[in-house]
């Protein structure tokens, strides 16, 4: 199991990954604990500090249980990028494996999953030259132009859901002027590229209604917890673009807007959020080599030795199977 001895090239990684409010985190401690790891989170928004009700963040008890990696990284109003997020995860995951010990991905954002164990190659990031900032503003005087102008270069983007948000076409845009290269392309290719890690996953689901009942569950767990509070203390010392579209954070600053009510404001979260896990997995059903773990919905309501003895099991035959 362990990665000891071996030169980079030649590290291992597990990884326990699935949508939103299945479990993962708990379940990944356990499981840690056994296999002799250490936890690298995959979450896009975990990095960012004070961000903790509205992502699930764990708790300090279970991060003080087995050391965790690429949560609490950068403050709120800092841009973050997926191109560093792989710079410094894949340093994490070669420390981790120097010590002797298990590199374990844990979340549900799969694109940095793939970051860090595939070969993925990312554009120039967006604030340097100006760039982002004239497509912004080409966005705010003519959306439709812009809009028009990316369906004539990449028009397997235009016919995407993705088409009608503006973050996105923007984004997209900006990708194809900086390689010349259309973002659908690049990301038709995921999945494909060389490992840069050879992997051993797991992906915990859930019956579709049992895990939006979880989601509900967490989704009133944030709010009781706190989670208007935690946005509003937030947007007062300033969040990034980025963390400003977070999950559960970009509805609850609508509603500090006064732009909704609090009951809609919930509502619309957990519609989100429900729209997400499905997202998420639709993703990992892409990936090669996962292994997919059904979760009844008792084992999502608590913690159930049986939940984490199978994942571990699994992972510890994937590692123990040689390279």
């Amino acid at each position: 199991m362990r990665n000891e001895g071996r030169s980079s090239r030649h590290i291992k990684v597990a990884a326990i990954l699935g949508p939103t409010a299945v479990g993962k985190s708990r379940i990944a401690v356990e499981v840690a604990r056994n296999l002799e790891a250490e936890i690298i989170s995959v979450d896009s928004m975990q990095v960012y500090r004070g961000m903790d009700i509205g992502t699930a963040k764990p708790g300090h008890e279970l991060r003080e249980a087995i050391p965790h990696h690429m949560i609490d990284v950068v403050n709120p109003d800092e841009e973050y990028s997926v191109a560093r997020f792989q710079l410094e995860a894949r340093r994490a995951v070669e420390e981790v494996a120097s010590r002797g010990k298990v590199p374990l991905l844990v979340g549900g954002t799969g694109l940095y999953f793939e970051a860090v164990v595939y070969d993925l190659r990312f554009p120039p990031g967006g604030e340097e030259n100006g760039l982002r900032e004239e497509l912004e503003e080409w966005a705010r005087r003519d959306l439709e132009g812009l809009r028009a102008r990316l369906r004539e270069v990449d028009p397997e983007f235009a016919s995407r859901s993705d088409f009608s948000n503006p973050r996105r076409v923007i984004r997209a845009m900006e990708v194809y002027m900086r390689t010349g290269v259309p973002i659908s392309r690049l990301q038709s290719r995921r999945g494909e590229q060389p490992l840069v890690y050879p992997y051993v996953g797991v992906v915990l689901d859930a019956p579709r209604q049992a895990l939006y009942r979880a989601i509900d569950r967490r989704v009133e767990e944030m709010f009781s917890a706190g989670l208007v509070e935690e946005v509003r203390s937030l947007a007062e010392r300033g969040l990034s673009r980025t963390a400003r579209q977070a999950l559960g954070y970009k509805e609850v600053l609508s509603y500090l807007d006064s732009r909704k009510t609090l009951g809609e404001t919930i509502s619309e979260i957990k519609r989100r959020s429900r729209r997400y896990a499905k997202r998420q997995l639709t993703w990992f059903r892409r990936l090669p080599g996962l292994r997919w773990l059904r979760l009844e919905e008792s084992e999502l309501l608590r913690s159930s030795p049986e939940s984490w003895k199978r994942v571990f099991e699994c992972l510890r035959e994937g590692l123990d199977g040689g390279d």
